[in-house]
Parts: structure tokens; C-alpha cells; sequence
């Protein structure tokens, strides 16, 4: 649908008499009304005016789009006024107004004109058109003129129709994955590309890629943190980065994809410089232990809940020998402890070993974490376990290829588990656990013996490095120590690594809503969903506004999450459920109310420092940055 089509000479007020906004809506709509485009005109008004009280329609640039959908309306209508004196609409000062009508039924193509009309208007120079035009003409040649360059500049595009695929996956399912998602959906879109992205999220895969779209496919992204099942892209280069690289560079990622020209070349071709292979190794090693801790994580929450329940019941109440017994606390210990966090590490192992070779990997892998388990050498133990096991596993197998196809049965189920886990268990036996085990007592002793400025140096240290990568390589360093002191039955680094990860969220929040004038409207809005995220512990919130201005936000996240997990410790704070913000801290924290104080003095230290660092925005500044989004 074309503008000319909707908006005619007979729709355009080249001098509205209108003062004020009230008055410039109800006189657009009575030429609505005149021009018997709607069958009833206060039906149509209080839908405007609806749709002006949720937010104004102003979007700068001294333009206001107000817009409805409405029973009254039999076809899509816009009337267009001009006033050169201006009024005040919706707080801004405004001259150009576009009312958009729409039937109540409207499809999507009511947004789409929106969207395409708030994109012309942007154009400084269509603007100055429609105020200098003299008659109802000129303004329909500068609107048919602004339409024929856009459709030009689409029909240009090199990469319109092409079809990008691709998957995207973190360690937690949460977060990251969706944003990859979006920020690849969002680059493919602005060039015109049809786009199709897998989400395996935590509640499985979604939007899942079918063998026709990857035949159709022009090009090919995988941006995951754990591995993904790559068996379906055989034959075909795709590029292969982390997450975080999605979600920063989408458009590089795309060119790079789209260089591969895979319609052309269906085999695929390896890196040829030495770099490239050593940066792959190092990312696959790092998927490998994250495709472990995205297994072991629901573990870990669980157990940890359950015997956090178990202890309101009493610190005994668990213990049948006990005076202060209860069935119940008995019940929750048993399933967290006994059960649940038994499985912590060898699954983490298991994981491993299935992320390295698949099937064949798991059973001697996790046997390995299993006796990394009884033989007291801990998550690091878990952890080599599934390395050795899924290795073992893989090279064994990959040996014995040349096996006649009848025995090939045989191999997987009885030569490669019995002679992997036969190395697995020697290493761990005769080889790894006894230093495993005498370290693991090294760090206990040391961390249960931290007291006052340590402690709290150690808190500051591994909030900070929560704070500073927000999901990124350090924060994932300082979350698998973590998890190997929760592992270990030492649960104040857990507390000490939540701050860490509440604090940078929810001290943005903070920052947009105690100092406004420091952040566009988008910024804001975009603020008050940081709140949610930041108490549900979800690091990621705050990772635009880090990517928007990183030398004034990521020190005062850090600065803020340090300070936080400096105190929680020193105060000797401890989490027995190393996920879950707010939501579980009432019942693993054993010092619930100091706990949340702390991350609010974190919290409020990063919206200061935010505060102090950035300057207030111009006038044209909070302008240029309202969001065209808003107008919907």
C-alpha cells in the first residue's frame, strides 16, 4: 500500500487553526468526518485520545503521528496538518502532524505504515519540504518523492529475498540466546533478507529449522555458547561465533556469511590461517564446559532450594537422631542433598563427555564424575572427568572406523564405554583425584577461614567480575568457581557472585528513573524493564546500556557489584541457590533482609556513579533519541 493512496489533497490542512493538541486532533478529525472516512467521528476521537493518554504520539523532529484503530473506520485514512506557528503536543513543540485512521480488523499493514512514515520523516530534508510547500500539491509531490527514493533504496539492496537461518543458544537459556536472536532477526530485516533463527532456549528449541530452510538458505549463523547438534549443516560453511558476538556485531556477522556464497560452494571449506583453528580449539573447549553447566545448573538451583526448605524446619530437623526431627525437612534434605546435588557433578562430566563425542561420551564421562564424586576431587574433578571421558570416547571410536560394519554395534556398546571408561577411571583413581582432593580441602580451609578485609576482598573481587563482562568470559570464570565452592559445600562466593550479577541491572534502573535527564526516552523504557531482570538476576539488562556508553557504565557497574559483594561477605552472608534473584532468597539466604540491603548499596552506588559520570542530554538530543517505537 502506497501513501498516495490513503492521503489525498482533499486529506490535507495546510494551516490548522488549532492552539493546542486537543484542538489539532479534533480538527483533523472532523475533516476525517467530512470527508465521510469514518462513521463516526467520537468513536474514532476517544480511540485517539486513548491511545494519547497510554503515551504521546510526539515523536520529535516537531512531528506527531497520532494514530487508532476504530469501528468507524471502513479503510485505511491519514490527515495531514500543518501548523507554521507550532503547538504544544504532548509537551513538544510541533508543526507537522500525520493522523493515521485505521479499521479495527487492520492488519499488520497498519504498523507497517507507521513504521515507513516514521522512517521519511526522519529525513530532515522531507521535513523541510512539507513546511515550505505553498499548496496540498506540493506536499503530495514530496510524499510521492520521499516514497519513490525509499522503494528505490530496497530494491537495491544487494541482499534483499536472501534467506539467512541460523541458531542461537547460551549456557542458561535465558537471556542471551533471544537477544542474538533479535539482534540477527533486526540486522536481516534492515536489509530486506527473509530470516529464520532457532532459539534453544531453556524450554527447548523453538522456531526450529527445518531441512528446507537450510537448502533455501543464503547463509548461515551459529552464535552459541554450549554446542548445538551442527549435522544438519553438513556440507555447507556457516560461521560459528559466541553469543555476545551476535548480539554486538549482527550486520559483520552477516557479511561474513553471505561471503561464503553457499548456493555456490556447497563443501565445506576449513580455515586456512593457524590463528583461526587456535581461536576455534579455544571456543570449543569453552562450549564444552558450558554445554556441562547448562545440564548441571538445574541441579544445583534445586538442591540448593530443598535443603535451604529443609533447614526452616530447624538445623537438625533433618536428622532422624536428632530431638528436633521433622519428616518433612528429612524429606527436602534427602531429595536436595542426597539426591540432587550427588548429581551435580557427574552430570556436569556426563555433559561434557556427550558435548565432545556425543553418545559414547556419556557414560564414561559421567562414570568419571562419579568417582571424582567419592573420590572428593570436586567440580574441577567433575570437570577434567568429562574431558578425559569424552576424549577417550571420541578417539577410541574414531580409531576403530575401519571395523567391518557388523562388528560396528559391538564398538558402541560395549568396546568404546568399556575401554573409555576404563581410562577415565584409572586417571581418576590412580591419578587424579588424591591432588584434586587435597586442593579442594586447601581452598575449604582457606575460604571458611576468610574473616573481615578478606573476605570482603574476595566478595569485591568476584561481584566485580560478574559486573564486568555481564555474561561474558570473566563473569562465567568467576561463576564456575562459584559453583565449585557450592560443590563444596561453601555457599558465601555464591551470595558474593548474585550481588554481582543483581547490582548492574538494577542500578541502571535506578539511574534512568532518579536522573531522567541523563537518558533518552528509549533509555527509560527500557529502564524500568531492567528492574524486573536485575531482580531475577539476569545480568543481560544491562547490556545495551553498557554497549551504548561502556567507559562511563561498565566501571560503575563494577565499582557498585564490588562494594555489594564486599560487604555480603564480610558480613558472612551466605546462598544455598546459586540462581534464582529474589525470588529464592528468602528461603537460602540465612540473612535474608542484609542480603537484599546489600544489593540495594550496590545498586544505589552504580546509579550514582552513573549519575555523576553522565552529563544531562540537549534538548535535541533527548529528541533525536525518542524512540519511533513509541508511537505504536
Amino acid at each position: 500500500m502506497k501513501f498516495t493512496d490513503i492521503l489525498t489533497e482533499e486529506n490535507i490542512i495546510l494551516n490548522l487553526r488549532a492552539e493546542s493538541q486537543e484542538e489539532a486532533i479534533d480538527e483533523m478529525v472532523e475533516r476525517l468526518k467530512k470527508n465521510r472516512m469514518t462513521t463516526d467521528s467520537e468513536s474514532f476521537k476517544k480511540a485517539v485520545m486513548k491511545r494519547e493518554n497510554e503515551i504521546s504520539t510526539a515523536v520529535g523532529y516537531s512531528v506527531a503521528i497520532p494514530h487508532a484503530k476504530d469501528h468507524s473506520i471502513e479503510k485505511p485514512s491519514i490527515i495531514f496538518g500543518r501548523t507554521l506557528k507550532g503547538i504544544n503536543y504532548g509537551g513538544q513543540h510541533t508543526n507537522l502532524v500525520f493522523m493515521i485512521a485505521a479499521p479495527e480488523n487492520a492488519s499488520d499493514e497498519h504498523l507497517e505504515l507507521l513504521s515507513r512514515l516514521s522512517t521519511f520523516l526522519m529525513n530532515e530534508t522531507f521535513r523541510a519540504k512539507l513546511l515550505v510547500a505553498l499548496t496540498e500539491k506540493e506536499i503530495m509531490e514530496a510524499v510521492e518523492e520521499q516514497e519513490s527514493k525509499n522503494n528505490v533504496e530496497e530494491i537495491d539492496s544487494h541482499d534483499k529475498d536472501k534467506y539467512l537461518v541460523g541458531i542461537t543458544a547460551c549456557m542458561t537459556g535465558i537471556a542471551h540466546t533471544y537477544m542474538a536472536a533479535e539482534a540477527l532477526r533486526e540486522a536481516a530485516r534492515r536489509r530486506g533478507m527473509k530470516v529464520k533463527i532457532q532459539t534453544n532456549g531453556a524450554n527447548g528449541p523453538e522456531n526450529t529449522l527445518t531441512g528446507s530452510d537450510i537448502k533455501k538458505a543464503d547463509a548461515i549463523v551459529l552464535a552459541h555458547d554450549v554446542n548445538v547438534d551442527v549435522s544438519q549443516f553438513e556440507g555447507k560453511k556457516y560461521v560459528d561465533v559466541p553469543v555476545k558476538r551476535a548480539i554486538n556485531h549482527a550486520d559483520e556477522l552477516i557479511n561474513k556469511a553471505l561471503s561464503y556464497d553457499i548456493k555456490e560452494n556447497e563443501t565445506y571449506v576449513q580455515e586456512e590461517k593457524v590463528e583461526e583453528e587456535k581461536e576455534k580449539t579455544g571456543l570449543q573447549f569453552y562450549k564444552h564446559i558450558m554445554s556441562g553447566v547448562s545440564y548441571m545448573i538445574p541441579f544445583v538451583v534445586v538442591g540448593g532450594i530443598f535443603i535451604a526448605i529443609s533447614f526452616m524446619f530447624g538445623i537438625f530437623a533433618a536428622d532422624p537422631a536428632s530431638d528436633e526431627y521433622n519428616r518433612f525437612a528429612h524429606f527436602f534434605s534427602q531429595v536436595g542433598g542426597e539426591a540432587a546435588f550427588a548429581l551435580m557433578v557427574p552430570i556436569l562430566a556426563g555433559f561434557i563427555g556427550y558435548s565432545i563425542a556425543g553418545k559414547l561420551g556419556l557414560a564414561p564421562a559421567m562414570i568419571g564424575g562419579m568417582m571424582a564424586n567419592i573420590g572428593e576431587a570436586g567440580f574441577l574433578g567433575g570437570m577434567i572427568a568429562g574431558f578425559v571421558g569424552g576424549f577417550a570416547a571420541k578417539y577410541i571410536s574414531q580409531s576403530m572406523r575401519k571395523i567391518p560394519k557388523s562388528f560396528q554395534g559391538l564398538v558402541s556398546i560395549l568396546i568404546v564405554p568399556l575401554l573409555s571408561t576404563f581410562i577415565v577411571g584409572a586417571f581418576m583413581f590412580f591419578i587424579l583425584n588424591a591432588p584434586m582432593s587435597a586442593l579442594n580441602r586447601f581452598l575449604e580451609t582457606w575460604l571458611t577461614g576468610l574473616t573481615g578485609v578478606n573476605a570482603a576482598l574476595l566478595g569485591a573481587l568476584l561481584a566485580g567480575m560478574m559486573a564486568s563482562d555481564m555474561g561474558g568470559p570473566i563473569n562465567k570464570t568467576a561463576s564456575a568457581f562459584g559453583l565449585a565452592m557450592f560443590a563444596a559445600n561453601i555457599f558465601e562466593p555464591s551470595a558474593a557472585l548474585m550481588v554481582g550479577g543483581m547490582v548492574p541491572p538494577i542500578g541502571i534502573a535506578l539511574a534512568t528513573t532518579v536522573f531522567k535527564n541523563r537518558f533518552t526516552i528509549q533509555e527509560r523504557e527500557a529502564g524500568k524493564a531492567s528492574y524486573v531482570l536485575g531482580a531475577s538476576f539476569i545480568t543481560e539488562g544491562a547490556i545495551p546500556f553498557a554497549a551504548a556508553d561502556p567507559l562511563r557504565v561498565i566501571p560503575a557497574n563494577i565499582i557498585g557489584a564490588a562494594v555489594g559483594g564486599a560487604i555480603c561477605m564480610a558480613l558472612d552472608i551466605s546462598l544455598r541457590a546459586p540462581h534464582g534473584g529474589i525470588f529464592v532468597i528468602p528461603i537460602a539466604s540465612n540473612s535474608p533482609f542484609l542480603y537484599i540491603l546489600c544489593i540495594l548499596i550496590g545498586s544505589v552506588i552504580t546509579c550514582c556513579i552513573i549519575g555523576f559520570l553522565k552529563k544531562p542530554l540537549s534538548e535535541e538530543a533527548l529528541k533525536k533519541g525518542k524512540e519511533m517505537s513509541s508511537i505504536f
